[in-house]
């Protein structure tokens, strides 16, 4: 019985000998393999814009995707949107951007996207959807957006996000 009991415990540690070795040489390879796991400490990078419609200028962050890069080397520019919709305004881009479009389900105000390959497509009103698109980024703050698009066609200007001076910042 004795021997029975040694034999288990024996095998017991064993098997947790290996299954400690195979998590540190897993996490040793993932370590290694350009594994792109983000920890606590690590700084993501946002990237902001300005927008500006008439007098009212809004911030907006855009996502970190290849269509977010491609559209913020286009800036700045300033354009003549199209109202469509009664929720939307949109304006067709003179290049076409790298895209990975998802259906989104419902759209939310202030939402900044991309359809097909070149339309660029400003929300200011919420609702659901069942086209696909390409997400750019999305306003931080909405307050005042509808009133300021919702009139017609409205000249919108885009522009990098001056850094704050002071700081490192």
């Amino acid at each position: 019985m004795i021997n029975r009991k040694l034999v288990l415990i024996g095998m017991l540690g064993v098997a947790a000998a290996a299954s400690i070795a195979l998590g540190c040489a897993v996490a040793g390879g993932a370590e290694g393999s350009g594994s792109t796991i983000a920890t606590p400490t690590e700084k993501t990078s946002t990237m902001n814009i300005q927008i500006k419609v008439g007098n009212k200028r809004f911030t907006a962050t855009l996502e970190d995707n290849a269509t977010a890069k491609a559209f913020k080397a286009l800036l700045p520019m300033t354009t003549q949107m199209t109202e469509l919709n009664g929720n939307e305004k949109y304006f067709r881009l003179s290049v076409n951007l790298p895209i990975n479009p998802s259906t989104p389900r419902t759209i939310q105000i202030g939402d900044l996207m991309i359809y097909g390959q070149n339309t660029l497509v400003l929300f200011y009103k919420s609702f659901p959807i069942s086209y696909s698109y390409t997400r750019l980024g999305r306003m931080n703050d909405t307050a005042g957006l509808a009133a300021a698009l919702s009139s017609g066609e409205v000249t919108v200007s885009y522009e990098l996000q001056e850094k704050q001076k002071g700081n490192g910042l």
